[in-house]
């Protein structure tokens, strides 16, 4: 027997906020948007409606996944928004990756005080860890648990729409899509910008258990047509 499965997933960043601007890590310190991440939340919002839910039957529906940080949470509020108030469900599965100790100060700052450590970080070989970061391995599979927790709460009428952040989009989507058993480092896929999205489809396959589901990646790094435009980041 076939499983019930979602139409599609999308994994989409929260749009941008002062961390982002500064350059600072945020991981689980709970930053709002700014002005031009609450923007870049309603362009998106807009082209996702327009692009994924008003070309489809009006009998379809949506479920709305988000992180319980807040720059994730209002993301999705703004695309709950446009769909005339849809419901928005937190999950603290979709929380963007600690960095421990790390978390909320300057990369130039981090450079400067952990040299050796930083740079171990930046060609993915662990620095951080030392200073309580979130395992990605972690961070990989509590982001596929919530995936197929959400993706098989309804079937081929509905597309799964999660609000997340840049680390854990990365890390899930490479745990999901295998690629983490090829290349334990993570590293096989560049961070999202912000306000972008992930598109996934699924497709059935059959093992010696049975019926079971592979997602296969259709868009990544994905955005309004006007994030191609130095519109994007300008200060409002």
């Amino acid at each position: 027997m076939a499983l019930q499965h979602v139409r599609s997933i999308f994994l989409v960043r929260h749009g941008r906020t002062s961390y982002n601007a500064e350059h600072r890590l945020q991981g689980q310190v709970d930053i709002p948007l700014d002005a031009v991440g609450q923007w870049q939340a309603r362009q998106t919002a807009a082209a996702l409606k327009d692009l994924y839910v008003d070309r489809r039957p009006e009998t379809d529906r949506c479920i709305i996944v988000c992180s319980d940080l807040s720059r994730a949470h209002d993301t999705a509020q703004a695309f709950a928004d446009a769909l005339d108030g849809a419901e928005v469900h937190d999950d603290p599965r979709v929380r963007e990756r600690s960095f421990g100790d790390w978390d909320g100060h300057a990369v130039s700052e981090l450079a400067e005080r952990y040299p050796k450590d930083f740079r171990s970080w930046m060609e993915h070989r662990g620095g951080e860890l030392k200073y309580g970061a979130e395992p990605k391995e972690h961070v990989g599979e509590r982001g596929v648990e919530a995936l197929n927790d959400w993706s098989t709460r309804a079937g081929l009428d509905t597309d799964l729409f999660v609000f997340s952040h840049g680390a854990w989009i990365a890390q899930t989507l490479q745990t999901l899509l295998g690629l983490s058993r090829v290349d334990g480092t993570f590293a096989s896929v560049v961070s999202m910008r912000n306000a972008h999205w992930v598109r996934l489809v699924p497709m059935d396959v059959t093992d010696e258990n049975g019926e079971t589901v592979r997602w296969r990646l259709m868009d990544y790094n994905h955005g309004p047509a006007i994030a191609d435009t130095d519109a994007w980041e300008r200060e409002r």
